[in-house]
């Protein structure tokens, strides 16, 4: 009666565990690792990085991708008879239950085909899993049965495999790449005879005393060698050596969280990807980045930090966008080792750009028609009135240049006139066109100034670099992508035409001659556009620039904000630049744009200056349509030409060393009213002109405009003020804009008396 029941109940449980089993497919499908693997474009690892915290899982190995020895010391110290018998080792079984009836100590009959049964996840799988106690008989059973229809649904080395993947080892360590790797230091595949018999020891007793483990590793390697392993006998010494290593390799975590050659692009990918609230993450990202632009990038890099260890540089950061994707195609975000804050992205960390933002503020005038290529501006010693006091603005040599051209004092970084042009566009007008481009400038205009013309903001290199892709793509923007997407959509933010102008002002060779020499490093063999910068105190420095294809940017400095040793734009990131550059294109070419229908082309030349010699050559330039001019001079040197006004506005633009601009109030200047006084008395004196000129010729041409309406002309304007923020903006004869500033009232309004 009994065997029947038994045999009712093993059909049963057959029955069940025929319907809770999954597939071999279904369970190598389901294994979830604790790690996130980042793919390049092509298909390489190119980060490796944990991101389950609860249990520590490799990659599922194939069981060819495990080391001959492990296989066979899990084999002989767990299940001598893997490959005999069914899944379930009757001979042991009946070598326990006897040990069992004399009370004598014996190996258990647990096969590895009954243990991975039992490792099984699956809904109908609970009469498998071991409770706290242990299993119960029918549990047992059930695991016997399992095992049984496990046998003949899997091949004997998918069940190995399966099992070296699954089964847990020490502590959060589960399956054989954890282990490995963790312990070991090394893949799976490398593991030598000592190693796979301390791992075969762990399975028996994941978390035991390293003392106990070494013995049953000496155990597993003894029976190992008896089994036609290698040769020669086992000795104490063996033993004393093995306590030894199994006490050191108990004790190693070799395993790092995070691996790789692009860990802060990796963090920052995995943040961009959208999932379900407390879903799981991806465990392979493919991303846009190229695997041998990155290996480049991270080399050179380095590479060039060693060079400039002696001039207190310990980081740099570096960032490649395509110009038509906006897809990044590589991202260095320290220099690892080199750093004392390798964790710190130098990629996405806000630092002060320099005068890496003077491209936007030129082509914003340029578009606004202030100004163009050809323009005449000052670059002399100048003091400009702020509300917090004197601006006293200065070139990076200390020296000036006198009058050039907007074409020299971009492409020679003339600090200077930069501020004089921000002047006339306004530090309001500017920050909001930094805004468009993308740059997260956290202030407004007023609480930077115009030291914003000098790269007083901060801003990350990754924003910074994708303003400039910006002009690489006539004005128009888009967000960079970090994974394969469709064409971006762009939002046009700047002039087309502005934006080729100073691109090709940034292209000009010629034209940086003065700041950076004849044999720059910034100048390619190919078609490039590049800008270098340098905050306070060499804190930073930059190289950012675009090629046809290609828009790199590239940031050296300390994380700590320390002052680097004398490291300029050409010795610090340039050089880093234009290697990666070069390498980029090495065998395509970079050909200049087209220029925008918007824009003509003419010859410009220049007065003289003081010693009779032209101001600049004589050269071909390019002009928004309506604003080209043939002849470029001073106010005092046209006149003395002869009599300039017979000449035409197409043939003469003067640049006059008295540019009318507001000299009262300064920009900011906050107004308090007192009711207790009459208006008349508080009323707001508005004064126009030029720095060292107390009356103004022709101000009778100039008009008041205060938040867009006429308030008055003239180079005074007594205002009545009124509670609020306004805009005071000053025109000339024409209606252009000359120059801006606001104030702000507080307060009630005064009484009439």
């Amino acid at each position: 009666m009994w065997r029947r029941a038994l045999a009712a109940a093993s059909l049963a449980l057959a029955s069940t565990a025929s319907l809770a089993l999954p597939t071999f497919e279904e369970v190598r499908a389901g294994f979830r690792s604790s790690e996130t693997l980042v793919l390049s474009r092509e298909g390489e690892v190119l980060q490796r990085l944990r991101t389950d915290a609860t249990v520590r899982r490799g990659q599922w190995l194939a069981l060819a991708d495990v080391s001959p020895a492990l296989r066979r010391a899990l084999v002989v110290s767990e299940d001598k008879r893997f490959y005999e018998h069914s899944g379930v080792d009757w001979a042991a079984v009946s070598a326990a239950a006897w040990g069992n009836l004399w009370n004598q100590r014996t190996r258990g009959a647990s096969t590895l085909t009954m243990q991975l049964a039992g490792l099984l996840d699956g809904p109908d799988a609970d009469f498998l899993r071991q409770g706290p106690g242990g299993r119960s008989v029918p549990q047992k059973l059930g695991q016997a049965v399992a095992a049984q229809v496990l046998d003949r649904r899997w091949r004997k080395d998918q069940i190995l495999e399966a099992y070296l993947n699954l089964v847990p080892f020490r502590g959060e360590i589960v399956g054989i790449d954890a282990l490995a790797r963790t312990l070991f230091g090394k893949a799976a595949h490398g593991l030598d005879e000592r190693e796979a018999a301390v791992a075969a020891a762990l399975v028996r007793a994941p978390n035991a005393r390293p003392a106990l483990v070494a013995r049953r590793a000496c155990g597993v390697l003894r029976d190992m060698r008896g089994a036609g392993g290698a040769s020669g006998a086992l000795n104490a010494t063996d033993c004393d050596a093995l306590d030894l290593f199994t006490t050191a390799a108990l004790q190693r975590r070799t395993f790092a969280a995070s691996e790789g050659i692009a860990p802060h692009f990796a963090r920052q990918l995995l943040r961009q990807q959208a999932r379900p609230p407390g879903g799981a993450p991806p465990q392979r990202l493919r991303s846009t980045l190229s695997a041998p632009l990155q290996r480049v990038a991270l080399d050179t890099l380095t590479r060039h930090l060693r060079e400039l260890r002696g001039r207190n540089v310990q980081d740099a950061a570096l960032v490649v966008l395509d110009n038509a994707s906006g897809q990044v195609l590589a991202w260095v975000g320290s220099s690892g080792p080199l750093s004392q804050a390798a964790e710190v992205d130098g990629v996405l960390a806000l630092r002060q750009p320099g005068s890496t933002l003077k491209p936007f503020l030129y082509a914003q005038a340029i578009a606004q028609r202030r100004l163009t290529a050809a323009s005449l501006v000052h670059d002399s010693p100048a003091h400009i009135p702020t509300a917090g006091g004197l601006y006293i603005p200065q070139n990076y040599d200390r020296q000036f240049k006198g009058w050039v051209s907007v074409r020299t004092a971009l492409a020679a970084s003339l600090n200077v006139p930069a501020v004089r042009t921000l002047v006339m566009v306004s530090p309001d007008a500017f920050f909001e066109q930094l805004r468009a481009l993308g740059l997260p400038l956290p202030q407004s205009g007023g609480y930077y100034g115009y030291s914003l013309a000098l790269g007083a903001s901060e801003v990350p290199l990754l924003h910074l670099t994708n303003a400039y892709r910006a002009l690489a793509n006539g004005g128009r923007i888009s967000p960079v992508a970090y994974a394969p997407a469709p064409r971006p959509q762009f939002t046009p933010v700047l002039d087309a035409g502005a934006a080729f102008i100073v691109g090709d002002i940034l292209s000009d060779a010629h034209a940086r001659v003065r700041t950076f020499g004849t044999d720059s490093v910034l100048a390619t063999r190919f078609w490039t556009a590049v800008k270098t910068g340098t905050s306070k105190d060499m804190r930073d420095n930059w190289a950012v620039g675009w090629s046809q294809r290609y828009t790199v940017g590239v940031w050296v400095g300390n994380a700590s904000g320390a002052a680097m040793h004398d490291v300029s734009g050409t010795s610090g990131a340039a050089p880093i630049w234009a290697e990666v550059m070069h390498w980029l294109h090495r065998t395509t070419p970079s050909r200049a744009p087209q220029p925008p229908a918007t824009l003509v082309r003419q010859s410009v030349r220049f007065g003289p200056d003081q010693d009779g010699q032209p101001l600049e050559s004589a050269r071909q330039e390019w002009f928004t349509a309506g604003m080209q001019q043939a002849f470029f001079a001073t106010e005092s040197i046209a006149a003395s030409a002869g009599n300039t006004s017979a000449k035409g506005q197409n043939d003469y633009q003067l640049a006059s060393a008295a540019a009318p601009r507001i000299l009262a109030p300064a920009p900011g200047t906050v107004v308090a009213l007192d009711p207790d006084i009459a208006p008349a008395h508080q009323r707001l004196q508005f004064v126009a002109g030029a720095a060292g000129q107390a009356d103004l010729a022709g101000s009778a041409s100039l008009h008041w405009r205060i938040n867009g309406k006429p308030a008055g002309q003239g180079a005074t304007l007594a205002w009545l003020p009124w509670p609020g923020r306004h805009r005071v903006q000053l025109l000339d004869r024409r209606e252009l804009l000359l120059d801006e500033v606001t104030v702000e009232v507080r307060g009630a309004s005064a009484p009439a008396r």
